[in-house]
């Protein structure tokens, strides 16, 4: 069964996302939380070493933004670049999809940091101010119950947004470094929704979350989808990743492929 309706569909046309509730299998979801467990020590020890980058999000204990890490994986490609985000990819971008970036968002038990009214396409302008590219695509993986106690996400749909085709100027928070793209009165819709769920949006939409006063872990699993892959204007380098995943809305992806190209032929490290 497809995972997307018409209704889906229809709405995330007209306002730029939809909300997909319960359509992660259950045995996906158990492996995406034992990933998650994973990476977060393995971050936790990256800051206790030093070794976070200067103006990154994360916060020990409070905030975890950690990208990229599928490839020392072994199980977390059959999700990343199988049926179910193909449905997604297919009912939102078209027949073509990559993978443009993956990442962990988590935040810590009774401390979790909100984090600021922002589009995800406002991090490609902070380093690209010529950028032109069309809106990728967020699908935010809930591995727990999100509601505004745990600091769930908050969308703007275009119309209240004014974002249909327009990437904002950001200004950066000091203190957090955040990237801000909007500071009105609006609230945003607050998403509701069970574990398993998907948010899908688009990389335009104007988008915040709360914080997390709960006493557990608020985890999320956030791949996101492109239709091409997009390049820096001035340097011509490309941005993130682009691993094939749909070509005429088939699922081209080759794990073999991807892991001899990046891993030298081997699987590398991993869970």
């Amino acid at each position: 069964m497809l995972a997307v309706s018409d209704s889906d569909r229809a709405q995330f046309r007209e306002k730029g996302y939809m909300v997909l509730k319960e359509v992660i299998p259950p045995d996906a979801l158990t492996m995406l939380r034992e990933e998650c467990s994973y990476f977060l020590g393995y971050m936790d020890s990256r800051m206790d070493a030093g070794l976070l980058a200067q103006g990154a999000l994360s916060w020990r204990g409070r905030r975890y933004f950690v990208n990229n890490m599928y490839r020392y994986s072994m199980r977390m490609w059959r999700f990343i670049f199988g049926d179910l985000m193909a449905d997604v990819c297919r009912a939102t971008l078209g027949p073509d999809a990559y993978l443009f970036n993956e990442q962990w968002v988590v935040k810590g038990a009774e401390q979790g940091m909100k984090f600021a009214w922002h589009q995800d396409s406002g991090y490609v302008k902070a380093v690209d101010p010529d950028t032109d590219h069309p809106p990728y695509l967020t699908c935010w993986c809930t591995l727990d119950e999100v509601n505004e106690e745990n600091g769930t996400v908050y969308v703007l749909d275009h119309e209240r947004g004014g974002t249909l085709n327009n990437v904002i100027t950001h200004d950066r928070d000091p203190d957090t470094n955040d990237l801000i793209g909007y500071t009105g009165h609006d609230p945003g819709f607050a998403v509701d929704a069970p574990a398993g769920s998907v948010i899908a949006f688009t990389s335009y939409n104007l988008h915040r979350s709360g914080a997390n006063g709960t006493s557990a872990m608020r985890r999320v699993y956030l791949p996101q989808y492109v239709s091409a892959p997009i390049f820096n204007t001035r340097t011509g380098e490309r941005f993130n990743l682009a691993v094939p995943f749909l070509k005429d809305g088939e699922i081209v992806y080759s794990r073999e492929d991807d892991t001899a190209a990046n891993w030298g032929g081997s699987d590398g490290p991993g869970t």
